[in-house]
């Protein structure tokens, strides 16, 4: 006898969905992890320059300041995946349990809003400033403006995938675990 064929999962695309966030949550966050070790170079690259050399180099400040815009873009995106953001989990757990997962699907759906200005912005300002170079280091303005479209289209991805872990019954698992 042969076996009926099962039936395919109606859930396959969401976990296709949670493994690509789960990836991008990943090299979010090596990304800047190498950032800070970046930036901890250029400091002191620059102290060793100042005080040892009595020639600071010109371009680590401006470096490490453009790093933290990175920096901080994938951080805040990686904490609202791995749900690492401050939030008001001690007032929703108050809520009977309809309620509360209403809100908390409310909650996420403005967190994505948010991730969706920041992109429209950071997009808009990076097109507006990217004919203008850095003067310390011959880069167009418009890169101080790029780490907040990388990030609010990843607080959008990363808010969806909440959204969905919730209407399934689910939660989203932080990646560096």
């Amino acid at each position: 006898m042969s076996e009926a064929p099962a039936s395919p999962d109606p859930w396959a695309p969401t976990r296709l969905f949670t493994k690509i966030c789960a990836s991008l949550s990943k090299f979010a966050l090596m990304a800047a992890v190498a950032g800070l070790i970046l930036v901890l170079i250029c400091v002191q690259y620059q102290v060793v320059g100042r005080y040892l050399f009595n020639d600071s180099p010109t371009w680590t400040e401006a470096l490490a300041l453009l790093l933290v815009l990175y920096i901080t873009a994938f951080g805040v995106a990686v904490g609202v995946r791995d749900a690492g953001h401050i939030g008001l989990e001690s007032l929703l757990v108050l809520l009977p349990e309809s309620l509360r997962h209403k809100l908390e699907v409310l909650i996420h759906g403005l967190v994505a809003l948010f991730g969706a200005l920041m992109l429209e912005s950071g997009w808009t300002w990076a097109t507006l400033k990217w004919d203008e170079a850095k003067p310390m280091l011959g880069v167009p303005e418009g890169m101080d403006y790029v780490p907040l479209v990388i990030g609010g289209a990843l607080i959008v991805l990363f808010s969806i995938e909440h959204i969905v872990a919730l209407l399934r019954g689910r939660t989203v698992e932080a990646a560096w675990n």
